[in-house]
């Protein structure tokens, strides 16, 4: 067994991070300065499990025509899931129309800045709470997804994988690479998640790119193999439940009157899914009965 690597100093590490991630950083929308706490939480909560690619085109029509809390409040669920189309787990859909609503209700339509504010919101869990706090408030707060979780394992710790999620852990590790200074905690939060997400990649890390290949300790240990726990691999999507659901939503989504479960039992020829797949979405108030047939919320 390969010797562990000692962890590097942190600091340092955040620090050329930093550096490069001010030259190397892609240009998206949600970070420049003027983007806005709502257009903040509206792309965190559609760039969860979405690819940033699919997320700014949508982002950019739902912001156009739903440019506020309040204004998105005043449009019918269903039209929050109908605008969603194809970005995947559209229960995102409900929970930023709740959260719309609650915030033009309770806050006179301005995003909280603090985490248990923001956690009170319907739908919003830890990670974007803390992700709202930070890159749009610029509060202090270590922000955790997969990439950074992978960088802090392998850069940090010297193993190749992060295993599963401990959300303890994980914010106490992303804590020791925050420095005081809030803007430059802020900037090291997008640092090392833009670090994992182009560069220490999951399946082909650019190792020789890597602005810090010189500190990661899984490099200096000859990069050993991962003998910890593994994290649940995610079922395939062709021929699951979620196939399915989409399949319904999209027949939902394409109507403007109800659809009759003689069409939906043209979606999918397996029955028993097929029904188990409508009465989740029924269930998730991703649809509802109306008549004899179904219409979105």
């Amino acid at each position: 067994m390969t010797a562990a690597a000692p962890a590097p100093d942190r600091a340092e590490l955040s620090r050329q991070i930093r550096e490069w991630f001010a030259e190397a950083g892609r240009d998206l929308p949600w970070r420049h300065d003027d983007f806005g706490a709502w257009g903040i939480l509206v792309s965190e909560i559609m760039l969860q499990q979405t690819p940033v690619v699919r997320v700014i085109p949508r982002l950019e029509q739902w912001l156009e025509r739903w440019p506020t809390p309040a204004a998105l409040a005043a449009s019918a669920p269903g039209d929050a899931v109908r605008a969603w189309e194809r970005l995947g787990y559209p229960r995102r859909a409900l929970n930023l129309h709740a959260a719309a609503t609650a915030i033009a209700e309770q806050h006179d339509n301005v995003v909280p800045e603090d985490v248990p504010t923001l956690l009170a919101l319907p739908g919003i869990g830890d990670y974007t709470a803390r992700a709202v706090a930070a890159f749009a408030y610029g509060h202090r707060h270590p922000v955790v997804d997969t990439n950074v979780r992978r960088v802090i394992a392998r850069a940090v710790d010297g193993v190749g994988e992060a295993g599963p999620p401990s959300t303890k852990r994980d914010l106490a590790a992303m804590e020791l690479l925050l420095p005081e200074e809030r803007a430059a905690a802020q900037a090291t939060n997008a640092a090392v998640m833009e670090l994992g997400a182009i560069v220490c990649t999951a399946k082909k890390p650019l190792c020789e790119q890597c602005p810090v290949r010189d500190l990661c300790a899984w490099r200096t240990a000859g990069y050993p193999a991962y003998e910890g726990k593994k994290q649940v691999v995610q079922k395939k999507f062709e021929g699951s439940d979620r196939q399915v659901r989409g399949l319904i939503l999209a027949e939902l989504r394409a109507s403007d009157i109800p659809v009759t479960a003689a069409e939906i039992e043209q979606v999918w020829a397996d029955a028993a899914q097929r029904e188990r797949a409508l009465a989740g979405l029924l269930k998730d108030g991703l649809a509802v009965a109306e008549g004899s047939g179904y219409v979105l919320p």
